[in-house]
C-alpha cells in the first residue's frame, strides 16, 4: 500500500450512513477511498475505450490536450470566487458534484496518458515525493512557499 511506503499512520475508518461504504475517521482529515485503485481505473477506462473503438484516438498528444481542456473546466468552477475554504463549505451540492465530475475527467485522462506513455503513476508519485523531500527539507522550508532553488539544499548543490 502506498501509504505504508510513505510511512503514514494506518488509516482508521468509520462506517457511513450515506451509502454503506467506509469513510475516513474525520479526526484524521480527508482520505480517498481505497478502491478503485489507479490500476483499476486504468483498466475500466481501457475497456470503455476498446468497446467504443476509441483507442485509435487516444494518442499521448490527444490525451494531453483533452486533459488540459478538462483542467480548464475545473478552473472555470473556481473563477471569480476568490479564495475558497477547504471542503468548499460555501459551495452548493450541485457545484460540488460538478467539481467532482470535472476532477474525475482530469484523473481519467491523466491515468490514460500515463498508460499510453508507460509511466507507472503510483510508483512515479512515490519517487517524486521522495525527491521533493530532498528539495524541500522540512526543517529548512517550514511555513515558506519559496521555490527549492531559493534554498541551500543538497538537490540544489548537486545541479
Amino acid at each position: 500500500m502506498m501509504a505504508q511506503q510513505l510511512n503514514s499512520p494506518p488509516l482508521k475508518r468509520q462506517r457511513s450512513d450515506r451509502d454503506g461504504q467506509e469513510e475516513p475517521d474525520s479526526s484524521e482529515g480527508f482520505r480517498f477511498s481505497q478502491e478503485p485503485t489507479l490500476d483499476q481505473i486504468r483498466a475500466m477506462q481501457n475497456q470503455f475505450s476498446r468497446e467504443r473503438n476509441w483507442d485509435q484516438f487516444h494518442t499521448p498528444r490527444n490525451l494531453l490536450l483533452a486533459m488540459t481542456g478538462e483542467v480548464g473546466e475545473v478552473a472555470e468552477l473556481f473563477q471569480w470566487r476568490g479564495e475558497v475554504e477547504e471542503g468548499l463549505p460555501d459551495w452548493s451540492e450541485k457545484d460540488k458534484k460538478h467539481l467532482s465530475q470535472e476532477l474525475s475527467d482530469v484523473l481519467i485522462y491523466l491515468v490514460r496518458l500515463a498508460e499510453k506513455c508507460h509511466v507507472d503513476l503510483p510508483a512515479a508519485a512515490v519517487d517524486k515525493i521522495k525527491l521533493n523531500k530532498l528539495k524541500y527539507p522540512a526543517h529548512q522550508v517550514y511555513g515558506s512557499s519559496k521555490k527549492y532553488t531559493e534554498y541551500n539544499t543538497p538537490e540544489k548543490n548537486s545541479s
